[in-house]
């Protein structure tokens, strides 16, 4: 099955103790990329939250946002910054005897200066959030692919046209064959005859050497190959897994298979044809970029 590789993905997890919201974002890239933004106590979990990611995801540029809260009951005490409240009176001090103030300051005064007072709460227990953070990164995991799994179907539909389409084109391209290789023939028979008329020739070996030339000609092996990469990329498409290497690795091989009836076809119209399935295909190229 196709999975684009762009979506979005929210999910909460609530109980007495924990409340976690988790919304993940992804958009095209070769290879899986995890940014987290989320507090830095929650640091600890990211090992843990990137192992729950590459069990749903292979690649792609993934934002994950966590958003997490405490409600259990907690212990919290605050730790006064003796230096900096001594510095900050002294300061204090000086500015009144440089202006000549007497307006005394009070200890609310010093404590609304800046890390005079910060609240100490490193005994909660961090490890015990972990289930909940993951179930609620799961949950966001799980829409995330479904959603991916829709654009993805979209996609197939896509794909599949196009490569109807680019079918079409080489029966044409099949149809064809035939009769360039028979007007070439022909060609190279008249040159022959125009400029070997007066020698004494060996006529065997005319035959032989236009059939050699006229198999330069000749692109029914290339045909035979592409149409057996259509029927792989059919296949491969529905697959229960990610597909977008697979399908990239065979889109070379279809446009090599083309450049080489490109450059063998002695007709403006196979020509033109083959520009045709060339674009076609770099459509194609473009539109699995976007899957996983």
């Amino acid at each position: 099955m196709i999975k684009s590789m762009t979506g979005f993905g929210a999910g909460d997890f609530e109980d007495e103790s924990f409340k976690v919201h988790v919304e993940i974002k992804t958009v095209n890239q070769r290879y899986l990329e995890v940014n987290f933004h989320m507090h830095h106590t929650l640091a600890a979990f990211e090992a843990d939250i990137t192992q729950k990611i590459k069990e749903y995801i292979s690649r792609g540029k993934l934002d994950i946002n966590v958003k997490y809260h405490d409600l259990r009951e907690k212990k919290v005490s605050i730790i006064v910054d003796k230096g900096l409240v001594e510095a900050y009176g002294s300061a204090l001090t000086n500015i009144n005897e440089q202006l000549g103030l007497t307006r005394p300051f009070s200890a609310v005064d010093i404590a609304r200066f800046p890390d005079v007072l910060c609240v100490d709460d490193e005994d909660n227990d961090m490890e015990e959030a972990g289930p909940a953070i993951l179930s609620a990164v799961e949950a966001a995991l799980k829409n995330l692919v479904a959603m991916r799994e829709k654009e993805g179907r979209n996609i197939e539909g896509d794909l599949l046209a196009r490569v109807d389409t680019l079918e079409s084109y080489v029966n044409q391209l099949e149809k064809l064959a035939p009769e360039i290789v028979a007007n070439y023939r022909q060609r190279l028979e008249t040159l022959l005859e125009q400029y070997l008329a007066k020698e004494d020739i060996d006529e065997t070996r005319i035959i032989q050497e236009t059939a050699l030339f006229t198999d330069k000609v000749n692109y029914t092996e290339e045909v035979v190959r592409l149409h057996s990469h259509f029927q792989q990329f059919r296949e491969i498409i529905k697959a229960d897994e990610p597909v977008g290497r697979k399908i990239d690795f065979l889109i070379q091989e279809m446009n090599r298979e083309i450049n080489t009836v490109a450059s063998k076809a002695n007709s403006v119209g196979a020509a033109q044809i083959a520009v045709d399935v060339k674009c076609e295909i770099e459509k194609i190229r473009e539109q699995i970029q976007n899957i996983e």
